[in-house]
């Protein structure tokens, strides 16, 4: 069960280690593009050219879903991005429901682990399969591996380290389980730490605070590069407030004596002032352009006298 290419990675991974894949799962048909035409997932694409069963269902207590799901007789659902299951789908096969989540669980329990681990600016991240239960992200855990976050790591670039291994651990863990060689562990016997929450990242969230440390911003760019983008509002006196996607920068060693959000600007560099710190923007999006690096968007606008970047 799953929709878009991370989950359809791991499908084609399993599929390529010639587990018994007897159906798939993924969102119906969406309208998409200019003419809205219906589009079907990146999971559903796959499953159609490898000739595997699919099911679409709007909702997951359908009867009728739930007649061809148990049709299917699975020993095992692995759910990998996807959505909440009704207790009726996850207790249906009888070696358990699966998923595979991108953290080190307990920590990160929710819809964006990947994202919340680098805007906290974390060294490691890895990922998990486990047992869902009634709660999201709550089950007893089967796998998990480590991986370390380089420093200038984005989120874009985590996530595909992480889809990598995830379909080995996933692969690995069908395999115990096949074999009867799982050992589910409660995550409560994993960490007394406090665990940090990864709640679902939404437009208002994204707009960046200059008011802060660089390392700080530049944390928080990262972890929502490419998506869902970090994003600024560009002031300019007489001229009407732009919005800006952010998507890569660099924290300088320098201080500057200004205002939070002013911009630093020669022929081919952009920096904007911290608090404190200094940061320089390598790549940005003007609203309604397409995404440029720093120098070539500079060669083609034309900053007025005092522009600044808003605050927040």
């Amino acid at each position: 069960m799953g929709t878009p290419g991370f989950a359809s990675y791991m499908l084609n991974f399993l599929v390529e280690a010639g587990k018994n894949i007897v159906g798939v799962v993924t969102a119906p048909d969406r309208p998409a593009g200019r003419g809205r035409k219906p589009k079907a997932s990146e999971v559903k694409v796959l499953a159609m050219a490898k000739n595997l069963p699919v099911l679409q269902p709007e909702k997951l207590k359908d009867q009728d879903f739930l007649t061809q799901l148990k049709g299917l007789n699975p020993d095992v659902i692995a759910v990998v991005a996807f959505r909440m299951l009704p207790e009726k789908v996850w207790q249906l096969p009888p070696k358990g429901t699966i998923n595979l989540h991108a953290s080190l669980l307990p920590d990160y329990r929710g819809a964006a682990p990947i994202n919340h681990a680098i805007i906290n600016g974390d060294t490691q991240s890895g990922v998990t399969t486990f047992l869902i239960d009634e709660k999201i992200d709550t089950g007893k855990i089967l796998e998990q591996e480590k991986i370390v976050i380089e420093k200038d790591h984005t989120a874009g670039e985590l996530h595909d380290k992480l889809m990598i291994l995830g379909a080995q651990v996933l692969n690995r863990t069908l395999t115990k389980i096949e074999e009867g060689n799982i050992h589910p562990v409660s995550q409560s016997e994993l960490s007394n730490e406090q665990m940090r929450p990864a709640p679902k990242i939404f437009k208002e969230d994204c707009r960046i605070n200059w008011d802060q440390p660089a390392e700080k911003v530049h944390n928080f760019i990262r972890g929502l590069s490419p998506y869902p983008s970090a994003i600024t509002t560009l002031k300019m006196k007489g001229v009407k407030p732009l919005n800006m996607k952010i998507f890569l920068s660099k924290p300088l060693n320098k201080n500057e004596d200004m205002a939070p959000g002013t911009l630093l600007i020669n022929h081919n560099t952009l920096k904007v002032a911290c608090n404190p710190g200094v940061l320089e923007i390598l790549s940005l999006q003007a609203e309604g352009k397409k995404r440029l690096k720093t120098e070539d968007f500079l060669r083609g606008f034309n900053f007025k006298p005092e522009a600044c970047f808003e605050e927040h």
